[in-house]
C-alpha cells in the first residue's frame, strides 16, 4: 500500500478517529481544527473524547510522526492528496441539516487545494451535498467524493478498523479508487456508487435503525398490555436472520448525535422532493409519544398530594445517550428529564462519565458524585442509561436511601431478583415483576 498525504478537517469523534486510524494504516495525516486550545491538547496526546482506544491511537500516531495537529486548514491542504471534511451538520431550521460548517470550509480551502486533490465528505449530509461542495470549490481539477462514516460512539476505533462495509460514492472512478485504497489492509466489502447513492445510504441506514428501536418500544407497550415479557419476544424474533437482534432493545427512546438529526433531515429531503414517507414520519412520532408515556408512568405513581410532581425529588441514574460515552446530544435521558422538570420535579442525577454538567443544563438538574447521593430522599430512582455498573449496585443500600421503594428501569438493565431481594417495587419497559417470575 502506498502512503498518502491526508488532511482531516475537524477533530470531533469522527474526525479524530478518522485521522488517528488512517495514520495507523500508514498514511501521513494532518488534522486541522480552528480550536487552538484543542489543537494544543491533542499535540500532547490529551484526548477529551471518551472513546476506547482513541487516546492510544492518537499517542501512537504522534509517536510515529505520521499524525500531527494544526489550526490552519488552508496551509495544511496545500500538499494534500486527499482532504476529509469531518464537520458538524446539526439539525437546522425545519429539521434540515445545517451545512454552514461544511460550506465555510469549502470556501476557505478552495484556492489552496493542489491540482488533482480529492475532497471527501465524511460528514453526514443530504443528497446533493457533494455537488454543492463541488460548486463552491469551483475547481474542475478537484473531485468531491462521498465516504460516509458508520461509527458507533463508544466503539469508533473498532468500527473504523473493522467495518461492516466501506461506502465510496463518486462520479470519477479514479477518485473513488484512490479513496477506497486508503483503507487497504481493512477486510470489508467495498460499496462503490455515485455520490447521491452514498449520501442516501447513510441517511437510510440511520432511519432503519431508528425504525427498529421505535418498533421495539411499541412492541414493549403491547407486551405490558398483554402480560408478555419483551425480553423473550425480542429474543424470539431476533433469532430470525432476516430481522436480527441488533437495535431491538426497548428503552427510553432513541437519541444521540445522529439518529434524531438524520431522521429529521431525511424527512426534510422527502418533503422537498415531493415524496410521502409515512413510515419515516411515524418512526419519529412514535419516539416522541413513547417518551411522553414513560413520563406519565412516573407521574402516575410519584405525584404529590396535589396530583403533580411539583417539589417531588427524583433520582436519575445515567444522562449520556448510551453507555460508553459522555455525549449528551439529544440524549433521551435529557428529554425525559426536561419533561419531568416541566412538571415541577426536582432532579438529582449520577452518570459515571460526567463529573459536571454543561452550564446551560444547570437549571434542569443537579449532578452528584454517587448513585447513593442521586437517590437520597427521592420518591423514585429512574435508570436512563445502560451503564453496566448500575446492574451491580448495592440495591439494598439504595433502597435505604429512597423515600419510597420504587425503581423505573427504563433500560431493562437491572436484575429483577436483586431488586426483589431489596424489597423494591420496580417497572421496566415491556416487563414487570409479574412477567419476570
Amino acid at each position: 500500500m502506498s502512503s498518502r498525504r491526508v488532511v482531516v478537517i475537524g477533530t470531533g469523534y469522527v474526525g479524530l478517529t478518522t485521522g488517528a486510524c488512517l495514520a495507523s494504516l500508514g498514511h501521513r495525516v494532518v488534522c486541522a481544527d480552528a480550536d487552538a486550545h484543542k489543537v494544543e491538547r491533542l499535540r500532547r496526546a490529551e484526548v477529551d473524547i471518551l472513546e476506547p482506544g482513541l487516546p492510544e491511537a492518537v499517542r501512537d500516531g504522534l509517536g510515529s510522526g505520521r499524525l500531527e495537529f494544526v489550526r490552519d486548514p488552508r496551509a495544511a491542504v496545500e500538499s494534500a492528496e486527499v482532504v476529509f471534511l469531518c464537520l458538524p451538520t446539526p439539525m437546522g431550521v425545519g429539521g434540515a441539516a445545517d451545512l454552514a460548517a461544511v460550506e465555510a470550509v469549502a470556501d476557505e480551502i478552495r484556492d489552496r487545494l493542489p491540482r488533482g486533490a480529492v475532497v471527501v465528505n465524511k460528514s453526514t449530509v443530504p443528497v446533493g451535498t457533494a455537488e454543492r461542495v463541488a460548486a463552491l470549490l469551483g475547481r474542475l481539477d478537484v473531485t468531491v467524493v462521498s465516504n460516509p462514516e458508520f461509527l458507533r460512539e463508544g466503539h469508533a476505533v473498532h468500527d473504523f478498523l473493522h467495518p461492516d462495509r466501506i461506502v465510496v460514492g463518486a462520479a470519477d472512478p479514479d477518485a473513488a479508487r484512490r479513496v477506497a485504497d486508503l483503507y487497504t489492509g481493512i477486510d470489508a466489502p467495498r460499496v462503490l456508487t455515485d455520490t447521491a447513492g452514498a449520501e442516501l445510504i447513510k441517511y437510510a441506514a440511520n432511519f432503519f435503525l431508528a425504525m427498529k428501536l421505535s418498533f421495539a418500544n411499541n412492541l414493549a407497550t403491547l407486551c405490558e398490555r398483554l402480560g408478555a415479557n419483551i425480553d423473550d419476544v425480542v429474543a424470539g424474533i431476533g433469532q430470525d436472520p432476516r430481522i436480527g437482534g441488533a437495535f431491538l432493545a426497548p428503552g427510553p427512546g432513541w437519541g444521540g448525535s445522529c439518529l434524531p438529526k438524520d431522521t429529521h433531515a431525511l424527512l426534510r429531503v422527502c418533503e422537498e422532493s415531493g415524496v410521502e414517507f409515512p413510515l419515516l414520519r411515524a418512526t419519529i412520532e412514535t419516539n416522541v409519544e413513547h417518551q411522553r408515556r414513560l413520563v406519565e408512568r412516573i407521574a402516575a405513581r410519584c405525584a404529590g398530594p396535589d396530583g403533580t410532581l411539583r417539589g417531588v425529588r427524583l433520582g436519575l441514574l445515567g444522562l449520556a445517550f448510551k453507555a460508553g460515552t459522555s455525549d449528551l446530544r439529544d440524549s433521551p435521558a435529557l428529554v425525559i428529564a426536561r419533561q419531568l422538570r416541566e412538571r415541577g420535579a426536582e432532579l438529582y442525577a449520577y452518570d459515571p462519565a460526567l463529573s459536571e454538567l454543561r452550564p446551560d443544563l444547570s437549571d434542569l438538574l443537579t449532578v452528584v458524585g454517587t448513585p447513593l447521593a442521586a437517590v437520597e430522599g427521592a420518591r423514585a430512582c429512574v435508570v436512563l442509561t445502560e451503564w453496566p455498573e448500575f446492574r451491580d449496585l448495592d440495591w439494598a443500600a439504595l433502597a435505604g436511601r429512597l423515600d419510597a421503594p420504587l425503581v423505573y428501569d427504563f433500560r431493562n438493565v437491572l436484575d429483577p431478583e436483586r431488586l426483589d431481594r431489596a424489597a423494591l417495587s420496580w417497572e421496566g419497559v415491556g416487563r414487570s415483576p409479574a412477567m419476570a417470575r
